[in-house]
C-alpha cells in the first residue's frame, strides 16, 4: 500500500509536528556535533580558529553534497530511509570523539584521515537528511511555503538552541566524549517517537528489521555512554609517558596530571601541553617572580595575569610588604583545582587557602565591585598581615579594559604560549597599551615569552610588540629541563633607562626571601645571550587585527618540526 493512500488515516498535523521536532533536534545536534569535532581537533592540534573554520567548512560542503545526492533516491519507503539516516547519525555522532581520540593515540600519523572521515560523513548525512524531511513532509504540508517554513524554521531554531545549550550547559558540565552521546541521544529519541507514530498507522513496511536495529542502537548508545569515561582514561594514557593519575575537564580546558614514581615527579598538562614539572617548576617561577621583586622600588599591589596554578602566588607570598595580590585567570575550574587538589595545593603551598578569595565572573566585573574588595580588610589581618589574594575569573584583556581605577607596582604575566587566537591577543600591542594604563609611574612588569631557542622568532616578536606599545624591555632566559631554554621580558613604562636597570641588577647582592634555585648571579647570567640569538630580519609586531605572532609561533617553532 502506498503512503499517499494512508495519509488520511491519521492527523497530518501530528506528522508535521513530529517531523518538525526531528528537524529541530537535527539542527541542534548537527551544530553541536560541529562544535564537538572542532573542539576535539583544537585540543589535539591547537589553532582553534583554523580547526573550527576548516571543520565547519568541510561539514557544510558535505551537507551540500548530501543534499544534491539525495535527489537520486526514489520516493519509495522514504520513512524507512529517514530512520536509517537517523540511526547512522546517532552511531557516528556518538562515537566520533572517542574514536578520534583513540586514533590519535594509536595511529597518530593517520589520525587526520580518521578525523575527516567523521567530519565528512556526518556532514554528508545531515545534508542528506534535511531534504528527506522536506520530501516526507510534502505529503502533509501541501503548500511549498508551509513545508519549507516548518522544516527550515525548525532547523535554524534548533541550531540556535543547540548553540546556547552547548555554551552554557553541556560544555561546563560534561566531557566532550559524553556530550556527543547526549545530543545524538535526544535526536535518536525523537526519531524513535516518529517511527512509532508512523508504524502505528502502518506506514512502515519493515516489521522486524528496523525495530531490531533501533533496539540494538539504543542499547549501543547506553552502553557507550556508561563506559566512555573509562575508555577515555585508558586512551588518554597512550598520550603520556608516565601514568595518568588525574584527568579533569573544565569549561575552558582539559587538565591532566601524570606521576613518575621513580623520580617523584608530577606533571600538569593543559590540553595535552605540559605546563610544569614538579622537579623544575621552581626554576621557572623563581625567575618569574624574584628578579622583578628585587629591582622594583615598591611591592604593595601586585597583579598576576594567568598563573591559575598558584605557583607564582606561592613565591609572591614570601614578601611581607605586599598588601594585595590580584590574580586574573579566565578559568575558575583551574583555580578551584589548584586550591583543592592535594598534589597542586601541596606544590603551591596552599597559596589559595590562607587568604581571602573573591571570585567574579565576566558579567559581575565592574570597577566598583573590584575596588570594594581592597577596602574590606579585617582588624586581624591588619595585625598579622598576610597578603590578601583576590581571584577574578575573567579574560585578562577584558579585565584591563573594564577596570582602570586601581594601579599596580608589579605585574606578573604568566600566560600559556601564544598557540591560539584566544591567547595571541594577550600578547598584542593593544593589550600592552591597556596594561600601561594600570601601571604606577615606577611599576615593573615581567612577561612569560616562550623559548628564545625553540621559538626564537616568536620570542623576538613579543619584544618588538612591547616596544611598539611604548614599553622598554630587557630579555632574559634560563634552562628549564622540562622545556629547554626559556625566556621572559622585564618591562617598564617609566623614564628609567636600561642602564639604570642594569645598574640595579649588578648591585644586587641577595634576594630578600628564601629561594631554592635562583641567586643574583644566576639572574645576571640569565641576561646573557649568545651571538646572534637576538638578531632577526623579521620586523613584524603582533596586533589585535593582524595577529602575526600566531603564524610566527605555529610555523617557526618546535611545533612545526
Amino acid at each position: 500500500m502506498k503512503i499517499a493512500k494512508l495519509v488520511q488515516e491519521f492527523n497530518p498535523q501530528v506528522a508535521t509536528i513530529l517531523l518538525g521536532l526531528s528537524m529541530f533536534f537535527t539542527g541542534a545536534a548537527g551544530l553541536v556535533s560541529e562544535y564537538v569535532l572542532s573542539t576535539v581537533s583544537t585540543y589535539i592540534l591547537g589553532s582553534s580558529i583554523e580547526q573550527f573554520s576548516i571543520t565547519i567548512a568541510v561539514m557544510m560542503g558535505m551537507m551540500g553534497l548530501g543534499g544534491w545526492v539525495q535527489k537520486f533516491i526514489s520516493d519509495n519507503n522514504l520513512i524507512e530511509k529517514f530512520i536509517t539516516i537517523e540511526i547512522l547519525l546517532t552511531i557516528l555522532g556518538s562515537f566520533a570523539p572517542i574514536t578520534i581520540y583513540a586514533a590519535f593515540g594509536y595511529v597518530e600519523n593517520n589520525f587526520i584521515f580518521i578525523y575527516y572521515f567523521f567530519v565528512m560523513f556526518i556532514g554528508f548525512l545531515i545534508g542528506f537528511e534535511i531534504p528527506f524531511i522536506i520530501r516526507i513532509n510534502e505529503m502533509y504540508a501541501k503548500e511549498l511555503k508551509t513545508n519549507l517554513s516548518v522544516v527550515m524554521a525548525a532547523d535554524y531554531i534548533g541550531s540556535f538552541i543547540g548553540a546556547i545549550v552547548w555554551v552554557y550547559f553541556l560544555l561546563p558540565n560534561f566531557p566532550l566524549t559524553k556530550i556527543s552521546f547526549i545530543i545524538t541521544g535526544f535526536n535518536f529519541i525523537i526519531a524513535f517517537i516518529t517511527f512509532l507514530y508512523f508504524r502505528k498507522h502502518n506506514l512502515i513496511k519493515s516489521k522486524i528489521l528496523i525495530p531490531f536495529i533501533i533496539t540494538f542502537v539504543f542499547v549501543l548508545i547506553i552502553f557507550g555512554f556508561k563506559n566512555v569515561t573509562n575508555w577515555e582514561v585508558s586512551l588518554e594514557q597512550k598520550l603520556y609517558d608516565d601514568p595518568v593519575i588525574i584527568s579533569k575537564t573544565t569549561k575552558y580546558q582539559h587538565l591532566t596530571i601524570t606521576q613518575n614514581k621513580s623520580l617523584n615527579e608530577f606533571r600538569l598538562y593543559i590540553n595535552g601541553n605540559v605546563q610544569f614539572s614538579s622537579l623544575d617548576e621552581n626554576r621557572y617561577h623563581e625567575q618569574l617572580v624574584h628578579p622583578i621583586m628585587s629591582i622594583s622600588k615598591k611591592h604593595s599591589n601586585v597583579l598576576v595575569l594567568g598563573g591559575g596554578d598558584g605557583l607564582a602566588i606561592r613565591e609572591l607570598k614570601k614578601y611581607k610588604d605586599i598588601k594585595s595580590i590580584t590574580l586574573v585567570d579566565l578559568d575558575p575550574g583551574m583555580v578551584e583545582f589548584a586550591k583543592t587538589n592535594p598534589i597542586l595545593s601541596k606544590l603551591n603551598n596552599n597559596s589559595f587557602k590562607d587568604s581571602r578569595i573573591n571570585i567574579f565572573d565576566n558579567k559581575a566585573i565592574t570597577s566598583d565591585n573590584v575596588k570594594s574588595i581592597y577596602s574590606n580588610v579585617s582588624n586581624n589581618q591588619k595585625k598579622e598581615f598576610i597578603a590578601q589574594v583576590d581571584v577574578i575569573n575573567i579574560d585578562a584583556d577584558l579585565f584591563l579594559h573594564k577596570f582602570r581605577d586601581k594601579f599596580y607596582d608589579i605585574v606578573i604575566i604568566d600566560f600559556p604560549d601564544p598557540n591560539s587566537i584566544e591567547l595571541v591577543k594577550l600578547y598584542s600591542k593593544e593589550f600592552y597599551m591597556k596594561l600601561k594604563r594600570v601601571l604606577k609611574d615606577d611599576a615593573m612588569v615581567v612577561i612569560q615569552a616562550t623559548s628564545p631557542y625553540h621559538a626564537k622568532e616568536a620570542f623576538l616578536c613579543i619584544g618588538r610588540t612591547l616596544k611598539a606599545a611604548g614599553l622598554k624591555s630587557i630579555p632574559f632566559h634560563d634552562n628549564i629541563p622540562s622545556f629547554g631554554d626559556w625566556g621572559w621580558y622585564l618591562a617598564w613604562n617609566s623614564n628609567m633607562t636600561k642602564n639604570e636597570i642594569f645598574s640595579k641588577i649588578n648591585n644586587l647582592e641577595s634576594f630578600k626571601v628564601e629561594t631554592s634555585y635562583i641567586t643574583p648571579d644566576v639572574f645576571r647570567r640569565a641576561l646573557i645571550f649568545g651571538k646572534g640569538e637576538l638578531i632577526t630580519n623579521n620586523k613584524d609586531i603582533n596586533t589585535l587585527m593582524n595577529p602575526k605572532l600566531l603564524e610566527i609561533y605555529t610555523k617557526n617553532s618546535w611545533l612545526s618540526y
